[in-house]
């Protein structure tokens, strides 16, 4: 009985462990299972991240582009809509402010007989030729050739001849009063040694009202000039105002010219030059900035013999409104152009500037009309 307790002792036990290791064992193989299982989602999420990175990035990228094309579509229709605008405003001068010609124009140009055939036939040959009408030659001595091309527009100022502020105060008196009498709207002077660009001229006076107050030139000074003033009773006053210089023109709206009057009409200029004691160009800038108080509107487009004409180039001649030559630094100051005449045949180079402006002149070179 006791054996038999024994075997069925042995039997249980050997049972129980067999049990045992069969949990044990399916244990393990739901732990293997598990991990394996695990191991395999893990995989399939790095799989898919791995997948999906590119994918979101892309999409990312896309996004990204989108709204650049869109931006980019936006910004190309807002240049349309504006280039337009800009060309045909870069394309086209700004409208004038009035509708001027050359008839519009007094054009004076002051000389002394001793210059009318090295000076003045130049210009009459040159650009007086096309301005005729436009144009006075204000001059200190009988001419009857000069009569006979002109007519009754050479002036004859009965002024002297000397090169005194005095002489040329008297010469700027007449012409003053020679245009409040034409009744044109610009007063514009000039010396017999400019050449003058009618055209440029119209085209840039044209940008104002001739019934404003204007005072267009350039200074021939890097600052105003200072004056005294004479008050009578031996009283002074010291005066500092700005001029254009009268050797590269200056022009005077109608408008302004006539408030001129109680100071330039008639014998009044004289007198007026003579309380400053300074010439005629000085005498109005001393009435329009320092009596009027109206500025001097500066313009880069008169020139005169003051100044490096060799900076003037070939192509911003037609540009200018005036063009002149002389000496500057004891060097001869010319435009330097290689035009229709060799410098020997034309020194002023006024010759070849016309060609180069008006080629259909018929004494012109052929060639230059190319």
């Amino acid at each position: 009985m006791l054996k038999n307790n024994g075997k069925k002792t042995t039997i249980s036990v050997a049972g129980t462990g067999c049990l045992c290791l069969l949990l044990l064992l399916l244990l393990l193989l739901v732990a293997v299972q598990h991990h394996r299982v695990h191991v395999t989602e893990e995989a399939h999420g790095e799989d898919a991240a791995a997948r999906s990175a590119p994918e979101d990035g892309a999409r990312l990228a896309e996004d990204k582009k989108g709204f650049s094309n869109y931006f980019t579509k936006l910004a190309r229709g807002r240049r349309e809509v504006e280039m337009p605008a800009r060309t045909s405003a870069a394309a086209s001068d700004p409208p004038p402010a009035e509708d001027i010609s050359a008839a519009d124009i007094f054009i004076a140009v002051k000389t002394t007989k001793k210059f009318h055939q090295s000076r003045l036939s130049l210009l009459l040959e040159t650009w007086i030729s096309r301005n005729v009408q436009q144009t006075y030659i204000f001059t200190d001595g009988e001419d009857d050739e000069l009569k006979t091309k002109i007519g009754s527009h050479a002036i004859n100022t009965n002024c002297s001849a000397a090169h005194s502020r005095q002489a040329l105060s008297c010469k700027m008196a007449v012409e003053y009063d020679k245009f409040i009498e034409s009744g044109k709207k610009w007063f514009c002077h000039v010396d017999d040694d400019n050449y003058v660009n009618v055209r440029t001229l119209v085209k840039h006076l044209s940008q104002y009202p001739h019934t404003q107050d204007l005072y267009i030139g350039k200074p021939s000074l890097d600052r105003p000039i200072e004056a005294t003033e004479r008050l009578g009773d031996n009283k002074m006053k010291p005066v500092n105002f700005w001029f254009a210089t009268g050797g590269a023109g200056f022009c005077v709206s109608r408008g302004l010219a006539l408030k001129m009057s109680p100071w330039a009409s008639g014998g009044h200029f004289m007198n007026t030059a003579e309380k400053i004691r300074l010439p005629d160009d000085c005498t109005i800038g001393y009435i329009i900035e320092s009596v009027l108080g109206v500025p001097l509107t500066r313009s880069s487009l008169f020139h005169s013999h003051l100044e490096n004409l060799q900076q003037v180039s070939r192509s911003e001649i037609h540009k200018q409104i005036t063009l002149s030559y002389g000496m500057f630094e004891n060097k001869s100051n010319i435009i330097s152009l290689k035009g229709a005449y060799p410098v020997e045949e034309d020194p002023s180079r006024f010759k070849s500037v016309h060609c180069l402006l008006y080629p259909d002149t018929p004494w012109c070179p052929p060639q230059v009309a190319l």
